[in-house]
């Protein structure tokens, strides 16, 4: 771990356990969009290994690869208990699959653990991460608007007619994991398009 330098504050850094690569992938992308430092692992082994580092500030967890009772979730949940005041500098947010619900939540609950249920909401899911690191002291102020809204996404939803106001309801902010993955897909390839040619034309002129 490097040291700090005076006047900088580091870098928010978020560890991610999903195995599934298009969830994941998804979640890199609104994390990523506030500048957060975000490290993806597809299982608890390596979850361990990262949690070693003491870099994280907060730790989104599919609750599937950290069943309660487990060696991870038990280490998460001791982590996540430790206030600010001492020493304690990291939360964990677990993600609930669908269809897995009711199998979860009342054990989170009377851990005092705080979760989303998949298909999530995306300022519902900035809101709580940002709320969190802002209990660790990792950003100054929580999140109250998003500021990334995948503008191609909504567009294509008001379309559709998810939206018919001029103020997004809340269906215009929920997005499912496939629809994450594809906008991630395209951004990537408008990114490579848009990509300079400086050395290109450099290469050229030289000839």
């Amino acid at each position: 771990m490097g040291t700090p330098v005076p006047g900088v504050a580091p870098q928010v850094g978020i560890l991610v356990l999903d195995a599934d690569a298009p969830s994941a992938g998804a979640l890199r992308v609104i994390l990523d969009s506030e500048g957060w430092r975000v490290r993806i692992v597809p299982d608890a082994q390596l979850l361990l290994t990262e949690l070693k580092s003491g870099e994280w500030s907060l730790v989104v967890a599919n609750i599937a690869l950290t069943p309660p009772n487990s060696a991870a979730f038990i280490t998460l949940r001791e982590l996540a208990a430790v206030s600010p005041d001492d020493g304690g500098r990291m939360r964990v947010l677990f993600l609930i699959p669908e269809l897995s619900g009711g199998q979860y939540v009342s054990t989170l609950e009377t851990a005092r653990l705080p979760y989303v249920v998949r298909p999530y909401h995306l300022h519902d899911l900035l809101e709580k991460v940002s709320d969190l690191l802002v209990e660790v002291r990792a950003i100054a102020a929580p999140i109250r608007q998003v500021r990334y809204e995948f503008g191609d996404l909504r567009k294509q939803k008001k379309a559709a007619g998810r939206s018919n106001s001029m103020f997004a309801s809340r269906d215009s902010f929920s997005y499912t994991d496939e629809e994450l993955a594809e906008y991630e897909k395209s951004e990537s390839e408008s990114s490579k398009n848009r990509r300079p040619k400086r050395l290109d034309n450099l290469g050229s002129s030289n000839r």
